[in-house]
C-alpha cells in the first residue's frame, strides 16, 4: 500500500471495502466511490448499449426530449447501482 492510501480509502484505489450488514451502509459505501472503478465500466457498456437499443431510433430522428434524457441516464444508473451492489456483496456480514 502507497504512504498516501489508507485502508478506507475510495474509488476502489487496492483498498477492500470494510464489511457492511444493513441496505444503508451499502448504500453509503456506494456513494463514497468505493465501487466506483468497477462500476463505471459496466455502467458505460451496459448503459450505452441498453441506450442505443431503447432510444436509438428518438436520438437518431431528432426527437429528443427531456424524458428520453431521464431514460438514456436511468440506462446508466441502473447498471452501475447493480455493478456496485454485486461488488459489495462478498463483503456483506450477516447481523
Amino acid at each position: 500500500m502507497d504512504a498516501d492510501e489508507s485502508p478506507d480509502r475510495p474509488l476502489g484505489r487496492s483498498s477492500t471495502p470494510p464489511a457492511w450488514c444493513t441496505a444503508w451502509e451499502c448504500c453509503v459505501l456506494i456513494t463514497k466511490g468505493y465501487t466506483a472503478r468497477t462500476a463505471i465500466r459496466v455502467a458505460a457498456v451496459v448503459g450505452t448499449i441498453l441506450s442505443a437499443v431503447n432510444q436509438g431510433s428518438v436520438i437518431t430522428s431528432g426527437r429528443f426530449s427531456a424524458v428520453t434524457g431521464l431514460r438514456i441516464a436511468t440506462n446508466y444508473l441502473v447498471p452501475f447501482i447493480v455493478a456496485s451492489i454485486g461488488y459489495l456483496a462478498p463483503f456483506r456480514r450477516p447481523r
